[in-house]
């Protein structure tokens, strides 16, 4: 999951070389992990539906959200954030 959002991010958030930052939190809150990966970049085309793109690493990130049975939040406001929830093992 977070290879492919950092992969993402780096492909696609920072056109033409332009600065930015990636970044990633990982913690544990009330017994549940919280995996928050975002960067200050261009953000998502308003057109792309993320839970039923035809890319294939978003393809799989959802895959592995689902046999994690965890939750994923995306917004795409001043960059794209990503937050996935899970119960901890």
């Amino acid at each position: 999951i977070v290879n492919e959002l950092v992969s993402n991010a780096l492909k696609y958030a920072f056109p033409d070389n332009a600065p930015g930052e990636i970044f990633m939190v990982l913690k544990e809150k009330k017994g549940k992990i919280e995996l928050r990966i975002s960067d200050d970049g261009i953000g998502l085309p308003e057109s792309l539906d993320v839970e039923n793109s035809d890319t294939l690493g978003l393809q799989l990130v959802y895959t592995l959200i689902d046999q994690l049975d965890a939750n994923i939040s995306v917004t795409s406001k001043k960059g794209t954030k990503y937050l996935i929830t899970f119960e901890k093992q």
